[in-house]
């Protein structure tokens, strides 16, 4: 039998898929410390995925930005207002904006320089990316804490100390839904071991799977706590992620240092339209124009549906509308990776952010009439 020739970036591909099978297939383990030569498989990967899904009709010139975002829900509603109210190009960028589940991705998009910045996506794989070599920086926030909370449809699971022997849905393992749902458990001393974990995809994904009963457990938007009736599930005790992570920044924004020197400007100008953003969503006058964003991506979703999600946002406003993330925030997602045993030691602010491109974003948006 003849062999099937695999590329070089073939290979790569397999090498990042078998890093994530090996995570899976051992939940009760936590993730082992990225290699440098994983770090740099997982770029090269990503990379031919860029190159082979080109930004159709990107601009020529040093204000076109490439943005790869997380697709939770709450982040698809966001860069489809961003769409809607055009603040990018109020400041003078051609802005594509893709869409990504899987953070390795976007770390890799980031690395190999087919994605100039991420500005809405988790980052504790930042971390010890950077402590193995890759130039990143974190440039500030977006939000501030978790917004999501742990749902069931089993009539037996009410507790998250029942969540033991049972199966609950996550995203890979060590990814950032697996990430806080384990520090809620632990928070509350369930044995994590006893727990069985599952790889489902995003938030979305996973809640979908709760509602079906595939698994005993898994995250969902914290904004349908009120509504979890109406998907015929319930929330469970303690298990609201906004009130007990509020520590946690869930996402935030980041690029690599070559693009920080070599777009600065852009970058600025993007940060700040992302701060504008925040205040607007946050403000009682934006309650029209998120609807109607909302509806364009979820047609099928009911109002009341729509407005929990509007009810959320105004009570808890969890958006970086000041966009600097100080040291204490990043120590503590430093400090939690450590535990995890994906970082060996938390690394110095200057070496993981770089603010000063959020202060400037600040200033120029001072200086602009609203």
């Amino acid at each position: 039998m003849r062999r099937r020739y695999r590329s070089p970036a073939m290979h790569s591909r397999a090498r990042v898929s078998s890093l994530r099978l090996n995570c899976c297939r051992s939940p009760s383990r936590m993730p082992r410390t990225i290699s440098r030569r994983d770090l740099l498989l997982v770029a090269s990967a990503a990379s031919v995925w860029g190159a082979s899904r080109p930004l159709a009709g990107a601009a020529i010139g040093t204000r076109s930005i490439r943005i790869a975002n997380a697709s939770g829900t709450l982040e698809l509603t966001l860069d489809a207002l961003m769409r809607q109210q055009q603040f990018l190009e109020s400041l003078g960028l051609d802005p594509r904006i893709m869409r990504v589940a899987d953070g390795t991705r976007i770390l890799g998009g980031v690395v190999g320089g087919s994605v100039d910045a991420s500005m809405m996506s988790g980052f504790g794989q930042v971390f010890p990316a950077i402590a193995h070599g890759a130039g990143i920086k974190i440039l500030g926030g977006c939000t501030r804490r978790p917004t999501l909370a742990l749902f069931s449809a089993k009539p037996y699971v009410r507790a998250l100390s029942d969540l033991e022997g049972r199966t609950v849905g996550t995203g890979s393992i060590g990814a950032l839904v697996y990430q806080l749902t384990v520090l809620l458990l632990r928070k509350y001393g369930v044995n994590v071991s006893r727990v069985r974990f599952v790889s489902i995809g995003s938030s979305a994904d996973i809640f979908r799977a709760v509602s079906a009963g595939t698994v005993d457990a898994g995250a969902g938007e914290a904004a349908l706590v009120p509504e979890a009736a109406n998907y015929r599930v319930h929330p469970l005790e303690h298990g609201d992620m906004t009130v007990e992570l509020e520590q946690y920044t869930f996402n935030g924004a980041w690029a690599s240092d070559h693009v920080i020197n070599s777009k600065r400007d852009t970058l600025v100008r993007t940060l700040a339209a992302y701060a504008k953003l925040y205040r607007y969503v946050q403000s009682p006058k934006a309650h029209e124009a998120f609807i109607r964003a909302r509806r364009s991506l979820f047609p099928n979703a009911s109002a009341t549906d729509h407005e929990a999600q509007w009810r959320y946002i105004q009570t808890y406003k969890p958006f970086a509308v000041d966009l600097i993330l100080g040291p204490p925030r990043l120590r503590y997602m430093q400090e939690v990776n450590v535990g995890f045993g994906v970082q060996t030691s938390v690394l110095p602010f200057s070496e993981v952010a770089d603010m000063s491109l959020a202060a400037d974003a600040l200033r120029l948006l001072a200086r602009r009439p609203a």
